[in-house]
């Protein structure tokens, strides 16, 4: 996600330096989850002073953009597999170290879903199945929002992501902000997109709680795997295009 980021065609590095990046993606995607979806599950609705919709966009961003500073110049701080996607479509990153960083991520969710489901456990009344920050359409949309308009959400807001940060990473742009207009952007796409799907945008996100929700979150899960990578993709590809130096 930063320039620090290692640029395609670079000479092998040493086996402990990239398993350190895989390290990083790894708790990076953590801190991400458990910021963010922690917000949404222990603080949103807190009686009297919950952070609502606003605190938990809010705290999405300040997840990206925390780590974008910590880890950025490690594993360029990706958190995302829809966001590795489209900057291997946009020429960024290698294809060799998809699959690896895309474990990494959503490993790290679903260990953030694992230490989120421990804390909100040792609340009386807690019920998982109320949905535990999951995305979901439908009947599990916090709007009520159909299967297309979340579909059509998803795909747009992670084509816009992926735009903003290879428009933010790019070597004109101005130099160390990138984490700030990136976490930034998240926020936007939270404020817009919470009561469609409940913002996913992020196929590790929705992985890291829907598997503990099961039923309906695990069941509808494919669908926030899919548009976030092809909104990814389509970001790239966008962005190739109007940001051309030709």
């Amino acid at each position: 996600m930063t320039r620090a980021e290692d640029p395609v065609g670079t000479n092998p590095q040493p086996k402990v330096i990239i398993m350190k990046k895989y390290a990083a993606e790894f708790v990076g995607t953590f801190w991400l989850v458990l910021g963010g979806c922690g917000s949404a599950v222990l603080a949103a609705a807190f009686p009297d002073v919950g952070i609502g919709l606003l605190g938990v966009a809010l705290a999405f961003g300040l997840t990206v953009l925390t780590m974008a500073f910590a880890i950025g110049h490690i594993s360029g701080c990706h958190l995302n597999p829809a966001v590795s996607v489209g900057l291997w479509a946009g020429g960024r990153f290698e294809a060799k170290e998809l699959a690896p960083y895309i474990i990494a991520q959503t490993l790290g969710a679903i260990v953030a879903g694992g230490v989120l489901y421990l804390i909100a456990s040792g609340k009386a009344g807690f019920d998982v199945s109320a949905g535990f920050a999951s995305n979901g359409y439908g009947e599990h949309s916090p709007g009520g929002y159909s299967l297309q308009a979340a579909l059509i959400t998803e795909v747009v807001m992670t084509m816009m992501f992926i735009l903003i940060i290879m428009g933010a990473t790019d070597d004109r742009a101005p130099a160390g902000l990138a984490p700030i207009a990136i976490g930034l952007g998240l926020t936007l796409i939270h404020l817009i997109s919470i009561p469609v799907t409940n913002t996913s945008v992020n196929p590790a996100r929705s992985t890291g709680v829907a598997l503990y929700v099961g039923g309906w979150a695990t069941a509808q899960l494919w669908l926030f795997w899919l548009a976030p990578i092809v909104g990814g993709a389509l970001g790239a590809f966008l962005y190739r295009f109007i940001g051309s130096k030709d």
